[in-house]
């Protein structure tokens, strides 16, 4: 008998398709029930090594919907998750994103197990500045503060006074009291925030390369395509991109909009996955897709969760010191 089979309760592929049906219907709008029979038996031997390891998976907006909507005990931004980490009572955390996403999630749970997919899930942003390079814009703007965008490494984050997230990014800046900041490592949320703040904003040339792709004449096909689609641009986005939307956001902020406004057709000027998320749960809103794929999101799976949470593999660590310092920097933010 196969490890599936014996996960799976011993039984064939009819039992397993009635017994995962409720998790099913969560998803039905955007996963064709031929791919959920590919997607069943993972998903129910998560769930039995979740009880058995006393464990929860945390997932970012960004993750495909069997794992945001079938797997997954606490979903949501980059902020969402930073928040909840605190309150999660399990020996072991899986996050299903990227990397930075899971040492934040161990450096407000340091006695936890933190585990990830994949440990090659990068990011753009949190590959294009070093501590070094913090350091060294210290000393070329010395006293100015330094706000580091979440998505860095927590060596990044330890040479910062405070972190910030999309969607907190101007309540954090505000909250200094001052008129001039460092703000990395992305280029345009930076240029973005900057319109909303009046704070001069000292940048630094970093880039989703997700978002950095969109452009303001993708915003004006659309519109000709889809003249009543409302469009939400990231404020990952160029800002002549923000500029061609009727809104930008956060992805939390995102769907904060689409749940309460209710648009007939929606676009999301962000990772493809947002979209499927929301559609999910709302099929009587029609989703415009100009969206972009990030390769690292996608290295999570339903397979290389299970078999982390098997083998208790990948864990994330993180230098004592490093650690001390890149803390105090999250947890400033999250007391704003």
């Amino acid at each position: 008998m196969t490890e599936t089979m014996s996960r799976a309760g011993g039984t064939g592929l009819p039992d397993l398709m009635e017994r995962t049906a409720a998790l099913y219907d969560r998803v039905r709008h955007v996963i064709p029930e031929v791919e959920w029979a590919v997607h069943a038996a993972d998903v129910e031997a998560i769930l039995d090594l979740k009880r058995e390891r006393n464990a929860v998976i945390l997932a970012h907006n960004y993750q495909t919907p069997e794992i945001f909507h079938c797997v997954s005990d606490i979903v949501g931004d980059s902020l969402a998750l930073a928040r909840e980490a605190q309150t999660v009572d399990a020996d072991v955390i899986m996050l299903a994103g990227v990397h930075f996403m899971a040492e934040t999630a161990k450096l407000l749970n340091p006695a936890k197990t933190v585990l990830v997919p994949d440990l090659r899930a990068g990011c753009s942003l949190a590959e294009s500045i070093t501590a070094q390079d913090v350091r060294d814009l210290r000393s070329q703007h010395p006293g100015v503060p330094v706000v580091t965008y979440v998505n860095t490494s927590a060596a990044v984050k330890a040479e910062s006074d405070i972190c910030c997230t999309s969607g907190n990014a101007v309540r954090v800046i505000e909250s200094l009291g001052v008129d001039r900041v460092i703000m990395i490592p992305d280029e345009f949320l930076a240029q973005n925030i900057a319109r909303q703040t009046g704070v001069e904003v000292i940048t630094w040339a970093g880039h989703c390369e997700v978002h950095e792709r969109f452009t303001p004449q993708d915003i004006r096909q659309l519109r000709v395509d889809h003249p009543d689609a409302v469009v939400l641009a990231h404020p990952e986005c160029p800002p002549d991109v923000v500029a061609e939307a009727d809104t930008s956001g956060s992805t939390a902020q995102m769907l904060d909009f689409v749940v309460t406004r209710r648009p007939s057709t929606v676009a999301l000027i962000t990772e493809c996955s947002m979209s499927d998320n929301i559609a999910a749960q709302h099929p009587e809103i029609d989703f415009v897709r100009p969206c972009n794929l990030c390769p690292h999101m996608k290295r999570s799976s339903l397979a290389k969760i299970r078999a982390g949470l098997e083998s208790l593999t990948h864990e994330v660590t993180i230098e004592p010191d490093v650690a001390d310092r890149a803390r105090r920097a999250v947890e400033r933010m999250l007391a704003v």
